[in-house]
C-alpha cells in the first residue's frame, strides 16, 4: 500500500490538480454546517501554496443530476479562503476553454476551486474523454480525498491515466498508513468493534477481520440478527432475515479460528422507537415479543470497555445503539469513552461512528478518525480502493 507522496515532488511553478473531498453538509440557505472535511485537506493545500505550486482543486458536492444551483461550490470557496487566509478563485465549470484560460493565467501560489465535478454525468461514469480534459489542466495529480477513494470516477481514477506523477496528499497518506498498518501489522491484542444497523453491510468486514483480530465486539442493530441465528427471541428488533444463515456461519468460523466474538450480554429494550418510550434492561435472551432492542446494556458496556482498555490496537466502525436519540446513546458513549481512555492505537472508521465521536466530544482523544465512511468500510473488507490503487507506488 506504500504510495508516492506529495512531499517527494518539486512543485514550484507546477500546475497541480488536487482531488479533495469538500462534500460538506449545507443548510436550507446554502450555508456550510460542518467544515471538518475542508479542514482535513488544509495541510496539503498549504504545503502546495508554500512551495509555489499552482493549485487546482476539484471536488463533488451532493448528488446533483446535472447543474444544480443549490450545489455550487461558492460557499466552499468562501470558507476555504477564510481558513487559508488567501484568495480562492472559484471557477464556473471544471472543464472547457474558460477554465483552461483561468488556469493558464495562474501564478505560483495561486489557488482555484473548480465547479462541482458531478455537474458532469461523465464524472461518475469515469468517461475517458472527460477525465483527459480534467487531466489536461495540470502537470501533477494529488489525491487527498480518501472519502471518495472507493469510487472509480473520472476525478479519482480516470485522470491518473493521463497525468504523471500521481501521488497521495497528506490526509490520504495518513489514512493508508494508519488503517493499513492496523490491518497488516497491528500491535496485539487487536480488537475490532462493529455496530450499525445492517449486518449485510458488515459481513465482508467481519469475514476479513476474523483472520486478523484477537477479539471482535458486535453491537448495534446488527447484533439482533446474530441473536436470531442463535435461536433467541428478538421481538420487534431490527433483523436482516436474509443474513441469519450467514451469521450462523460466522459464529462457527470465529469458534474455529479461535477469535473471541462477543455479542451483547444485556440490551436496552423499548415498546416503540421514541426518545421518551419506557426503557428496561434485559438479558440478551430475555427480549419480549412486543419489544425492540435499541442499545447495549450496562453489563455489556462494562465488559466491552474492559476489552478495549486491555487492547493495543482498536478499530471501531458503527454505533452500539440508536445514538441519535439521547437515551439510547449510552452504549456508543461507553465505547467512545473507553477508546479515549485507552493507551491503544485507536482508529474510528468514518460515517456514523465518526459523527458520534465528534458529537460526544472524544474526537481529540483518538489516534485517527477516518474521513471516509464507505471507503473505510471497504478498506476494512480488504478491498482495493480504485482511488488509492491508481496512485504511483513509492
Amino acid at each position: 500500500m506504500a504510495k508516492l507522496t506529495v512531499d517527494k515532488l518539486h512543485l514550484r511553478g507546477k500546475r497541480v490538480l488536487m482531488r479533495v473531498d469538500f462534500n460538506v453538509p449545507l443548510d436550507d440557505q446554502g450555508r456550510i454546517t460542518d467544515d471538518t472535511r475542508i479542514e482535513a485537506s488544509l495541510a496539503t493545500i498549504r504545503y502546495l501554496i508554500e512551495r509555489g505550486a499552482r493549485t487546482i482543486l476539484v471536488s463533488h458536492l451532493g448528488r446533483p443530476k446535472g447543474v444544480d444551483d443549490s450545489l455550487r461550490m461558492n460557499p466552499v470557496a468562501a470558507r476555504l479562503g477564510e481558513l487559508l487566509a488567501v484568495p480562492v478563485t472559484k471557477l464556473d465549470d471544471c472543464v472547457g476553454p474558460q477554465v483552461e484560460a483561468a488556469v493558464a493565467a495562474m501564478k505560483d501560489g495561486d489557488v482555484v476551486l473548480l465547479e462541482n465535478v458531478r455537474f458532469h454525468p461523465e464524472e461518475e461514469k469515469n468517461d475517458p474523454a472527460f477525465a483527459k480534459q480534467l487531466a489536461g489542466l495540470a502537470e501533477i495529480y494529488v489525491n487527498d480525498a480518501f472519502g471518495t477513494a472507493h469510487r472509480a470516477h473520472a476525478s479519482t481514477e480516470g485522470v491518473t491515466h493521463s497525468l504523471s506523477p500521481c501521488v497521495a496528499g497528506m490526509l490520504m497518506h495518513r489514512e493508508i498508513e494508519v488503517m493499513g498498518g492496523a490491518l497488516t501489522q497491528p500491535e496485539r491484542p487487536f480488537v475490532a468493534i462493529l455496530g450499525g444497523a445492517k449486518v449485510s453491510d458488515k459481513i465482508p468486514v467481519i469475514e476479513n477481520l476474523l483472520a486478523k483480530v484477537d477479539t471482535l465486539l458486535l453491537g448495534g442493530g446488527m447484533a439482533y440478527t446474530f441473536f436470531k441465528a442463535q435461536g433467541k427471541e428478538i421481538g420487534t428488533s431490527l433483523c436482516d432475515d436474509d443474513s441469519v444463515e450467514l451469521c450462523r456461519a460466522l459464529l462457527a468460523d470465529a469458534k474455529q479460528s479461535k477469535v473471541e466474538l462477543r455479542l451483547p450480554e444485556d440490551v436496552v429494550i423499548v415498546p416503540e422507537l421514541k426518545a421518551d418510550a419506557p426503557a428496561e434492561v434485559v438479558a440478551s435472551d430475555g427480549i419480549a415479543k412486543d419489544k425492540m432492542g435499541v442499545d447495549i446494556g450496562p453489563e455489556t458496556r462494562r465488559a466491552f470497555a474492559d476489552v478495549i482498555l486491555a487492547a493495543k490496537t482498536v478499530v471501531w466502525n458503527g454505533p452500539m445503539g440508536v445514538f441519535e436519540l439521547a437515551p439510547f446513546a449510552e452504549g456508543t458513549r461507553a465505547v467512545a469513552e473507553a477508546m479515549a481512555e485507552s493507551k491503544a492505537t485507536s482508529i474510528v472508521g468514518g460515517g456514523d461512528s465518526a459523527a458520534a465521536v465528534e458529537q460526544l466530544g472524544y474526537a481529540d482523544h483518538m489516534t485517527h478518525i477516518s474521513t471516509g465512511g464507505g471507503a473505510s468500510l471497504e478498506f476494512l473488507e480488504g478491498k482495493d480502493l480504485p482511488g488509492v490503487a491508481a496512485l504511483d507506488d513509492a
